[in-house]
Parts: structure tokens; C-alpha cells; sequence
């Protein structure tokens, strides 16, 4: 095989991570391993035909045994032993990586997937930065001459590294003329630079596993990382991953996912806004019982919610794994005292539920919110470092529950819908100029809100929708003109033309077509990805 990077060393330090023998490592893999990888991607439709069809989803039963019997993961990492607040961002730009290292946090979740807009600039910069945090020596001075450097007077953080999901490909590196698997060349590059190193510290190397839908897919991963330590002449196990359980079938196969990486795993995660995403996606044909409120309604409080996140703690602690929380999405805003003020409040009450239901840390996305969570946890867990032997054997969740979308409170609402149209195409416009992750009217946003927002305008037109505040259907016709209309919103608040023109323009017109199309398209950042550098 060949291997050709279309754009080489555009950024200072990536002739360090683009060497021969990486992009050999990188080779290899997608040699060994992509051919599986696009057979089960070819199966995620199938399955996602047939569940629609139904409107059901089930516990597999060919793996019964495994829910059943009694086993356990490998004995977890002195590093990851206390995970009680992870800061999430991506692990570009400097700046960014460098202010979550010294924000105090147990873990850094360096995120080269939905936080992180995969141009190929970014995606260099991410692995150098990761290279240096290893080594210690990560740094940056601003324009304005600004110095940034990691700080000497406290511990940082494990860093886990999340690579893009199996969907996504890296068009910059061609292997015989076809793109190679974005998530081996995110793996492929760390694991061959900073694997070793990390093992011979103690600090890894660790990842997030993003959007499994099978545990067939969790298997491939673990073959995946058992080549890798071999390859490498590194020992067996040496890996820890912790998935992300953000689609709706992972749901049903909680303990397959964990039984199939129980060499490597260290625990799963509640990924809340992609598993609402994947709810509408898997569900977006099969009527209107699966028509969700609006996404500001929906909360971790809602039955179905409850249910997911209450079977995960149970699936994990049982097997002595690690049960993460997810993400609230609302930030600080420093120059706005009252929105902070309420936005520490709402995650103090969410870290405080998760932490009360066995939950063993979880995730923030600002600095300024890494003492909360901690505060939180450590009322429950006290000194602690975690919960895995709060079994939770009172909880007993059927599918029909994990479906229970038909209960859940609040409505769809015009004010909604203009809401979803405005978050798509705003959150896409940035991400097409280089940023994964944006703060839009006080909440974080990243590729998953993104989805949600125009996977309901999806659903709610071919569903025929009524909105509860003004007992309008939504149609094509009906939120085309919602489309022109936010639109002017948006050019109202982007104070700069040619950014409006730039990114704002194109980003609309990619939402609005996957919206107003007959054919539903899996991901929003597959079409948008053409567009990047």
C-alpha cells in the first residue's frame, strides 16, 4: 500500500508527528482494520432500518450470557482511580489545551471529535499539542505577547484522548487512492508518539471511545489496541478506554460493550446530547410517539433519561467499571454576573443528582465550573476516589422504558423550532471556520446540539408536527420561511459581513437542505466536512 498526506507540514511542530514510521503505524492499521470497520458501518443501516420499522429496540439475546454471568474488567489505573470532574474541550488550540491542564480538573477528555472542527491545521496542532503535554513542555505566547505555559504548582490532569467515531474519514491522508479512517489516524498518531512515554509515567495511554453502536464495534477497537501494544512491543492491557454511550443501541448493549473491551476498559460514559441525537435519528420514521419536545426540555429528569442513565451506573458498577456523567452545557459568562450566577446553579443541581446516583465523576466544559463539580462529588464520595461499590441492585430497567419517549413532559414550540434553525446553522458556520465548539446564548454547543436541532426539524415535518404555543403544522414550506427569517437574525448579530458571507451562508444552506430533503443524512458533519481545509 501507499500512503500520500495531501497537505504536509502546514503547522510548526507537525514534522514531528507526520514521520515515516507514524504514517507506516497509520498505514498499518487501516491495512488490518478498515475493511471490518466498513462492513459495520454497512450494518448500522440495516439495523437502523429494521428498528424503525418496528419502533422497537431489545436486549440482544445471543449475548444473554454475557448480561448474566458474572465477570469484570481489568483492574483499573492508579491514574484514573479518582475521575471525579473531567474539563472536556479540544485539544486545539494551544491556549485552550493549556488553560484546561491547569484548571485543576482529574482528567483532561482532549477531544479531537465533536469539540474539535477537523480541518487539517487543527488536527496537527492537536496532535503536537498532545506530544508536548506528555512531555511536559506544551506552551504558547500570544499575539500580544501573552505567555501560557503548564503550570508547576499542582498536579494536572490524566489526559484521555477522544478520537473521531468510526464514521468519519481523514481525507488528508490517502491510503491507494481512498481516504483513510479519521479514527485510526487519530489513535495511530498518539498511540505511536506518545503511548510508551505515557505507560513508563503512569499516565496512559487512555482514550474516549465516541458513537459505538454495537459491541461488535467495541470488539474492533479492542483488536485495534491489542495490534498497537503489540506492534509497538508494548505490554498487553496497557490501554484504557472508557466509551461514550451516546447512540441508542449502545444502550441495549451496555455490558456486551464492556465484556468485549474488558482487557482495556475503564468504564463507560452518559453522553446525553448525541443519545438524544441518535434517539431522533433511530427513531425519526417510526411516528409520532418518538417526536421529542423541545431540545431546552429536555432534561436528564425525563423518564427515558432516568432509565439510561440509572442502567449504565448499575451495568458499570457491576462490573467494578467507572461511571461517568455527561456534560451540562451551561457556561459562565463573566461579563454577565446574574447568567453566571444561574448557570452554577443548574450545575450544581446536576452534578449533585449524578453524583447521588452512583455516578463516579463527570464532565465540565469551562474552567470556571471544575471546583463546582468537585465540590459535588466530594460531598458524596468524600475522600473517596469513587463509588464502584454502590452496585445500585434497585434498579431494574426494561427496553420499553429506555423508549419511554412518549412520556416525556413539554411540547414542541414554534419558538423552538426558529431556536433549532438558528443553533444548526450557527454552530455549523463556525465549525466550517475552524472551531468545534461554541458558546451560543450562554450554553455550550458542539457538533451534538448541532445534530439534535436539525434532526428534530427532521422529524417534526414528516411527522407533521403541531406546535403547542401556536397550533401551526411544521412543513417544508413552514420552516423554509423560518430559515429566511433566522437568517436575518443571524446576520443582525455577526457583526461582520464577510464572516457572514463566508461561513454563515454555506452553513445555512447545508442545514436547510438537510433539513427540508426527503432523504435523512446520518451525520450533518459528513457533507459539511467537503467544505474544510
Amino acid at each position: 500500500m501507499t500512503i500520500m498526506t495531501k497537505e504536509p507540514h502546514e503547522v510548526s511542530g507537525a514534522e514531528s508527528i507526520l514521520t515515516e514510521e507514524a504514517l507506516a503505524f497509520v498505514e498499518e492499521l487501516h491495512s488490518r482494520f478498515a475493511g471490518r470497520r466498513n462492513e459495520l458501518l454497512a450494518q448500522r443501516k440495516q439495523a437502523q432500518a429494521a428498528a424503525a420499522d418496528t419502533g422497537k429496540l431489545d436486549f440482544p439475546e445471543e449475548t444473554r450470557q454475557v448480561r448474566e454471568s458474572q465477570w469484570t474488567v481489568a483492574e483499573q489505573s492508579a491514574a484514573l482511580q479518582d475521575r471525579r470532574v473531567e474539563i472536556t474541550g479540544p485539544a486545539a488550540p494551544a491556549k485552550m489545551a493549556i488553560n484546561a491542564l491547569n484548571s485543576g480538573a482529574k482528567v483532561w477528555l482532549a477531544c479531537l471529535e465533536d469539540a474539535l472542527s477537523p480541518t487539517w491545521r487543527n488536527l496537527m496542532e492537536a496532535q503536537d499539542n498532545l506530544y508536548q503535554a506528555a512531555r511536559r513542555t506544551l506552551s504558547f505566547t500570544s499575539a500580544e505577547g501573552k505567555e501560557y505555559a503548564l503550570r508547576t504548582d499542582g498536579a494536572l490532569p490524566t489526559i484521555v484522548v477522544r478520537p473521531r467515531g468510526w464514521h468519519l474519514p481523514e481525507k488528508h491522508v490517502e491510503i491507494d487512492g481512498v481516504p483513510a479512517v479519521g479514527a485510526l489516524v487519530d489513535f495511530g498518531l498518539h498511540f505511536f508518539h506518545n503511548a510508551k512515554l505515557l505507560h513508563d509515567n503512569g499516565e496512559g495511554p487512555f482514550y474516549y471511545l465516541p458513537k459505538l453502536e454495537h459491541y461488535l464495534e467495541a470488539r474492533l477497537w479492542n483488536e485495534v489496541f491489542s495490534f498497537a501494544e503489540e506492534r509497538l512491543g508494548l505490554p498487553h492491557g496497557i490501554v484504557r478506554a472508557t466509551v461514550l454511550i451516546e447512540t441508542i443501541p449502545a444502550a441495549f448493549q451496555m455490558d456486551e460493550i464492556l465484556y468485549e473491551l474488558r482487557e482495556h476498559a475503564s468504564g463507560l460514559n452518559a453522553g446525553r446530547w448525541d443519545y438524544l441525537f441518535s434517539m431522533i435519528k433511530y427513531f425519526r420514521a417510526s411516528g409520532s410517539s418518538f417526536v421529542l419536545p423541545d431540545r431546552a426540555q429536555v432534561g436528564m429528569t425525563q423518564p427515558f433519561m432516568r432509565a439510561y442513565t440509572e442502567l449504565l451506573v448499575k451495568t458499570c458498577h457491576q462490573r467494578n467499571a467507572f461511571a461517568m456523567g455527561g456534560m451540562a452545557a451551561f457556561i459562565p459568562n463573566r461579563r454577565e454576573p446574574d447568567v453566571t450566577a444561574q448557570a452554577i446553579e443548574k450545575v450544581r443541581d446536576d452534578k449533585s443528582r449524578e453524583a447521588n446516583d452512583g455516578f463516579d465523576g463527570s464532565w465540565v466544559a469551562h474552567p470556571d465550573l471544575v471546583e463546582i463539580c468537585a465540590e459535588e462529588f466530594t460531598r458524596v464520595l468524600g475522600d473517596r476516589p469513587h463509588q464502584i461499590d454502590r452496585k445500585r441492585e434497585d434498579v431494574s430497567v426494561s427496553a420499553t422504558d429506555l423508549l419511554n419517549v412518549a412520556d416525556a413532559e413539554g411540547d414542541v414550540t414554534e419558538a423552538g423550532v426558529r431556536a433549532n434553525i438558528y443553533v444548526a446553522t450557527y454552530y455549523t458556520a463556525v465549525w466550517l471556520s475552524g472551531n468545534g465548539a461554541v458558546a451560543i446564548h450562554n450554553l455550550m454547543e458542539d457538533a451534538a446540539t448541532a445534530e439534535i436541532s436539525r434532526s428534530q426539524l427532521w422529524q417534526q415535518i414528516h411527522n407533521g408536527t403541531i406546535t403547542a404555543d401556536t397550533g401551526t403544522k411544521v412543513t417544508k414550506e413552514l420552516v423554509d420561511a423560518f430559515f429566511a427569517e433566522e437568517m436575518e437574525k443571524l446576520r443582525a448579530d455577526i457583526s461582520d459581513e464577510q464572516t457572514f458571507t463566508k461561513y454563515f451562508e454555506p452553513a445555512a444552506e447545508i442545514v436547510r437542505k438537510l433539513v427540508l430533503d426527503d432523504e435523512y443524512q446520518d451525520f450533518l458533519t459528513l457533507p459539511a466536512y467537503e467544505l474544510l481545509a
